[in-house]
């Protein structure tokens, strides 16, 4: 039997196949843009070019994630929680503490023996978030890696608000003065991960282990393991933990 998992998140749509042999055979990921629909159609084009057709007698699809409802042709839907810790598993162990930080929320997931045993989601707020990264950077007329990459040259700017509109003004009146933009980089960058590192800090302890857009981000996972006082893991597979792991349960569905 063939898995496939979608992953319709707020900012990314996700695909991940798990092939016969339980191996991770394909993925793929595209901006979710203004309709889930239309992204889990245009997921479902880029599987049928790879050679993968989601109405075959082997194939088995489940759809996670903010837009996992949006899916026409899954069998099933699963909580990104769920999926998210399946999929981590896979990537990095049975026990430990799972950070995903997606477009607009952040999970931390407790992992025992293989198992979610606990979890916690900041979804009320885009701080601490991809989206609140990804507004600055916009405000400093830079890419999100770019931002990464002045503010490991940068100085400790403190941007204090919770609010990402007031953290925004902040950002703005920080300009105005003439503050260096590599010290603004670095000030956004702590912003968010000291509002993650707080919120992992609650969990089981390490290890660690980061999932999402921003597990590429090197600065953010070295910045992020300096706050926690222990390293933090990732890959570059770790972007697909959510639709790795709907893949893996579809995978055992009759």
């Amino acid at each position: 039997m063939i898995g496939i998992g979608i992953d319709i998140g707020s900012t990314a749509a996700k695909a991940a196949v798990v092939d016969g042999e339980g191996s991770v055979s394909w993925t793929c990921v595209q901006p979710t843009g203004f309709s889930s629909v239309d992204a889990a159609e245009r997921l479902r084009e880029a599987l049928a070019a790879a050679g993968y057709d989601v109405a075959a007698d082997d194939v088995r699809v489940i759809a996670t994630g903010y837009g996992r409802v949006a899916v026409p042709y899954a069998h099933k839907v699963v909580t990104e929680i769920t999926c998210h810790g399946t999929g981590a598993v896979r990537l990095f162990g049975d026990h430990g503490t799972v950070i995903d930080v997606g477009g607009q929320d952040t999970k931390v997931i407790q992992l025992k023996s293989g198992r979610v045993a606990k979890f916690a989601m900041n979804d009320k707020c885009a701080a601490g978030t991809g989206r609140f990264l990804e507004i600055m950077a916009d405000r400093l007329g830079i890419s999100q890696q770019q931002m990464a990459d002045l503010a490991r040259s940068g100085e400790p700017t403190k941007i204090s608000s919770m609010c990402t509109v007031f953290a925004e003004s902040e950002v703005i009146s920080l300009i105005g003065r003439g503050e260096l933009r590599e010290n603004i980089a670095r000030g956004v960058i702590d912003s968010v991960v000291s509002r993650v590192a707080t919120m992992a800090g609650q969990a089981t302890g390490a290890p660690y282990y980061l999932t999402g857009g921003l597990c590429e981000n090197a600065y953010v996972v070295e910045r992020l393991a300096a706050l926690l006082g222990s390293p933090v893991t990732t890959s570059p597979q770790a972007r697909f933990a959510g639709a790795i792991g709907a893949a893996i349960r579809a995978q055992a569905l009759n």
